[in-house]
Parts: structure tokens; C-alpha cells; sequence
């Protein structure tokens, strides 16, 4: 059976540094940061008192009022960005068999903020069992693909993939796979999160997992300095249109770029921290490089999982070392965390974004905030620091970890 090819032919995206996929680029190649003091709680009591929330968002100006109360953030954001990325691709839906598109989505925990509110206003009361009835609804991590569904009347593969943060890479080869079978011809794929919650913040914190920067909360997500000190929690969506080569063509759509392979491992090594020699890590990237029919000095750009942890960076960068070998140095990488903080199920999205527009604009987002070489980080590396730089990027992959030592990559390819 011959595989069919799949491109990416819409993008939509909702981040901490811009509200528009164009303010999401301009703020990734400026080099522009996200984090600021949180504005959602009191934050008088937690150790970190910062993260990269959405800013001037006004659910009233995409939902009306009684919708929006249905709605956690999570989903919000996954329609907003969904929308804009179905626009993007200039579908007609009306001219689509809809029982060949499909919603694929990433979450890594869903409706936290609805789960934390109610179970507080529950411990406030008498103990009788008075919850709100859209609770669950609210809640689920699969319904955000359930909404964008039922808005567009996709009726396709419709679930949520939960990996941690590597859920909206897994759905986005979840996705690949599902097109290159022939079983659908489109299909809305990425992730949203939106755990900038008092529970998000003080359970990440309990672990000792964030940055504690609080004096210069706009320096904290640091990847690869070597006075990194944990990421900064980040919150948004990502959406992208996958659609069948042939299928987009006969449309006349325009191509961003072919999704020309995934790949997928697991640590079996620790709930939370990665194997210090990075062998699943290793593993991702060759699965992904066979997968994609690639050899390693193809690769032009890597968007890392570069997640500002003093572990997590060194073991990565470890395995593009021995992965790509000579050629690792020839190769821009960069972490986008750096600017956007960590999405956590929405990271993979954003971060796929990021490579497909840096392989349109031939221009590589930085990595910013270093100031420190970390003398266990191979100094030969072309780590993007603190400035964009051109490249003709035609080959860009991106990596995406999680808690569990789950591990998703990609890899796009410019069409010739």
C-alpha cells in the first residue's frame, strides 16, 4: 500500500507573544518574551509568582457570555486557534465530505481550572454535593476536539491524545497517520492548555519544577544557560490543518509546508526526570529520521523541548550529539520556551508552528535569555542565542517530551 503524502495547508495560534499567528511570529522572531507577573489569583503565597499568560484576552470577544460559562479556557483557546487555522487554510466547509475530516487534539491536563473551582466552592459549603451541571463537560480533556467538532460538523476521528507535554505532537502523528492510510483528507490537529491555575502553579512548584525568578520574571525561561533554575508555565493553543497532498492541490491551497514524518519512544526511566544520557531521546529522533525516510545531515533546524530544567536541556542536547553526529553543529537550534514559556499538551503545536514559519520566512527564532555557556553543553553547537538568524531552512524538526518519559518528533519539509 503507498502511503499518501500530507501537507500542512492552515495555521492558527493563541500564545503568550502574540494573540494572531502573525503576532506570534513577529514575536518569535524579535525575540520577545512572555513572561510577566501572573494577573489570574493572589500570588502573595507561592513561590513563583510569574508565568506566560495570554495577554488582552477578552473571551467576550470571540464567545457570547452564556457560551463562554460552558467553556474552560483550555477549549476556548482550542477554538480560537482552530479557527483562525481552518480560515487560514481556506476551506470551504460546505464543499468538504465532513465525514473525512477530522479533530485530533492534544491536552496534557484539560479543565484544571474548572476541576479547581469547583471542588473549592464545593469545600466552602456543607458538604451536600452541589456542582455545576457543565462540571464534567467543562472539565474533560477531550472536549475541546468535541466542540470544534460539533461547531464546524466535522464528523471524522474525533479525540483527545494525553501524553503529557508531548500530547499535540502525539495527535499531530496521530493525525499523519490517519491521512496517509486514506482514511481522511483533512484533519485539525495541535493542542491548548491552560494550567495557570493556584493548583497548576503550586503543584509544578511542590516538584520543584519552575523557575523562581521573581525578580526578573521576563529572564527566567532561560534553556541552556547554565543558571537555568526550572521552566516557566505557559498557556495558549496551537492548531494546524493537515491535509492529503492531492486533496489540498485539487483545491488550490496553498502549502505551508509537508509533515513528512513522526516518531515516538518512552524513557522507562523516571515519572519526571529525563534518562541522564538521553537514550529515549535518542530513540525519538532516529524513529522519526527512519520514519521520514531521512538521513540525519538533511536536517537543517530543531526546535528542541529545551525546557530551562538543568537536566532536561543537557540530556537532549546530548542526543542530537550523537544522533547527528558532524553534522550536529551545522544544524540552528533553538528553544522557543525561551519566549513563549512551556504549553505543556499545546507545546508540541506552538513549537511546530514556530519550524514551519521558520522554514517560510528562512529565519530561526532565537533562544533568548542566555548569558552562562554551561561547560556539559557541547560548545561546537549553534544554539540561536539571543538573536534570529537566517537560514534557508528546508528540513526542521521539533521534539517534544513528557512527564512519564513519553517522547514525540516531527519533521517538515519545504515542497520543492
Amino acid at each position: 500500500m503507498e502511503l499518501k503524502r500530507v501537507v500542512v495547508t492552515g495555521l492558527g495560534a493563541l500564545t503568550p507573544i502574540g494573540n494572531t499567528l502573525e503576532e506570534y511570529w513577529e514575536g518569535l522572531k524579535s525575540g520577545k518574551s512572555g513572561s510577566a507577573p501572573i494577573t489570574y489569583y493572589d500570588t502573595e503565597k507561592f513561590k513563583t509568582k510569574f508565568a506566560c499568560e495570554i495577554k488582552n484576552y477578552d473571551p467576550q470577544n470571540y464567545f457570547d457570555r452564556k457560551e463562554a460559562r460552558k467553556l474552560d479556557r483550555f477549549t476556548q483557546y482550542a477554538l480560537i486557534s482552530s479557527d483562525e487555522a481552518i480560515a487560514d487554510a481556506g476551506l470551504d466547509l460546505n464543499a468538504l465530505d465532513k465525514f473525512r475530516v477530522g479533530v485530533i487534539w492534544g491536552a496534557g491536563i484539560g479543565g484544571l481550572e474548572t476541576f479547581q473551582n469547583e471542588v473549592m466552592d464545593f469545600a466552602k459549603g456543607d458538604g451536600t454535593p452541589r456542582f455545576n451541571p457543565f462540571f464534567i463537560p467543562k472539565m474533560i480533556a477531550d472536549i475541546a476536539p468535541g466542540n470544534i467538532s460539533i461547531k464546524h460538523g466535522f464528523m471524522g476521528p474525533n479525540y483527545t491524545t494525553v501524553s503529557a507535554c508531548a500530547s499535540s505532537a502525539n495527535a499531530m502523528i496521530d493525525a499523519l497517520n490517519y491521512i496517509r492510510l486514506g482514511y481522511c483528507d483533512v484533519i485539525v490537529t495541535g493542542g491548548s492548555e491552560a494550567a495557570v491555575t493556584m493548583a497548576g502553579m503550586g503543584g509544578f512548584n511542590a516538584m520543584h519544577a519552575l523557575s523562581t525568578r521573581n525578580d526578573s520574571p521576563e529572564t527566567a525561561s532561560r534553556p541552556f544557560d547554565v543558571t537555568r533554575d526550572g521552566f516557566v508555565l505557559g498557556e495558549g493553543a496551537g492548531a494546524l490543518i493537515l491535509e492529503e497532498y492531492e486533496h489540498a492541490k485539487a483545491r488550490g491551497a496553498k502549502i505551508y509546508a509537508e509533515l513528512v514524518g513522526g516518531g515516538m519512544s518512552s524513557d522507562a526511566y523516571h515519572m519526571t526526570a529525563p534518562h541522564p544520557d538521553g537514550i529515549g531521546v535518542v530513540r525519538v529522533m532516529e524513529n522519526c529520521l527512519r520514519d521520514a525516510g531521512m538521513k540525519p545531515e538533511e536536517i537543517d533546524a530543531i526546535n528542541t523541548h529545551g525546557t530551562s530544567t538543568p537536566l532536561g536541556d543537557v540530556a537532549e542536547l546530548k542526543a542530537i550529539s550523537q544522533v547527528f553526529g558532524e553534522h550536529a553543529p551545522k544544524i540552528n537550534i533553538n528553544s522557543t520556551k525561551s519566549m513563549t514559556g512551556h504549553l505543556l499538551g499545546a507545546a508540541g503545536a506552538i513549537e511546530a508552528i514556530a519550524s514551519i514559519l521558520a522554514m517560510k520566512h528562512n529565519l530561526v527564532p532565537p533562544t533568548i535569555n542566555h548569558s552562562t555557556v554551561d561547560e556539559n553543553i557541547d560548545p561546537k553547537l549553534n544554539l540561536t542565542l539571543n538573536k534570529a538568524q537566517p537560514r534557508d531552512v528546508r528540513v526542521a524538526m521539533s521534539n517534544t517530551f513528557g512527564f512519564g518519559g513519553h517522547n514525540a518528533c516531527v519533521i517538515f519539509k519545504k515542497i520543492s
